[in-house]
């Protein structure tokens, strides 16, 4: 059974200005989702599945869905406040999405497979993708056993700036014991790799700690547990206009309850991406360069 590959391509770009996933940066002016669909596909998914806003369907489907319509199944589903449990209804003062596993859950009507989520926005590296596909075809028929793909934290930096990290913690079995976000990760002066703790202190960290880069792998159980775990969230948070529903939140309530657990999986893979406007020259030319090389082919989708 071939996996199936969710995007999360909902958000807008804060700090960086605009809809970036639609941002061409690329030789040929591809997207940065160009190149994990191209990544997916040679590494065996066998369909592609985009969370958006609806406001983006038109130019979405004309100037993304169209380069990949002929080479892999793709489907849309959308994510929207008012999509709530029943008995919950959206705060008139509620403009920011719900979070990322509530983007998941819109997926749950279309996808009945071993899944890969990742964020529209980052690249992750060839060899990532094949990871995370060995690992989700093994585990097709399987329940309560997921997995994520654990970047060094030395190879997730930006050079403008700091990022946000869910700093992972696991055990001799590789199994995630806890994920940490820490919304300060840079590279010091001194050149050590660190990050502010809950005191506003920085720590130095080691450069090949596990580090979150939103890029899981789930079974199709995993939809159950998100619906009960969003209804509890909404009890204590639906009327808190910031909170957000995150992935390692429900990974962290199954882990600590023993109801699953998540395989960390190592990769040698460099993330990049456009966080910051900054980064966007860094960027174009890296993908100039893996062109260059024959890595990828240019352009990429004909």
């Amino acid at each position: 059974m071939k996996p199936t590959l969710f995007v999360l391509a909902a958000g807008m770009g804060s700090r960086y200005g605009g809809l970036k996933q639609l941002d061409g940066l690329g030789p040929s002016g591809e997207t940065i989702m160009d190149y994990s669909i191209y990544d997916a596909l040679h590494a065996g998914f066998g369909k592609v599945v985009f969370v958006i806003r609806e406001v983006f369907e038109k130019d979405f489907r004309e100037k993304i869905l169209s380069k990949y319509e002929k080479s892999i199944p793709v489907e849309l589903v959308f994510q929207s406040l008012d999509a709530l449990p029943e008995g919950f209804t959206c705060p008139e003062a509620r403009q920011k999405p719900w979070g990322t596993n509530h983007a998941v859950l819109m997926g749950r009507d279309v996808i009945r497979e071993p899944f890969a989520v990742i964020n529209a926005d980052d690249y992750y590296g060839r060899e990532s993708f094949e990871i995370l596909s060995a690992w989700l075809q093994r585990a097709a028929g399987g329940s309560n056993a997921y997995c994520m793909v654990g970047y060094r934290v030395g190879n997730t930096l930006s050079e403008s700036g700091s990022v946000a990290r869910g700093i992972c913690e696991m055990d001799a079995q590789r199994h995630l014991t806890t994920v940490v976000e820490r919304t300060y990760v840079i590279r010091d002066t001194d050149g050590q790799v660190k990050y502010k703790d809950d005191a506003g202190e920085l720590q130095a960290v080691d450069e090949r700690t596990p580090v979150s880069m939103n890029m899981w792998g789930f079974t199709p159980d995993y939809f159950a547990y998100s619906e009960k775990s969003f209804v509890r969230f909404l009890e204590q948070h639906v009327n808190e206009p910031k909170s957000e529903f995150f992935i390692p939140l429900v990974v962290n309530e199954l882990i600590q309850s023993g109801q699953a657990t998540c395989e960390v999986l190592d990769t040698p893979s460099k993330w990049f991406g456009v966080t910051y406007a900054s980064d966007r020259p860094a960027v174009v030319e890296k993908f100039a360069a893996l062109a260059d090389r024959g890595y990828y082919p240019s352009p990429l989708w004909k």
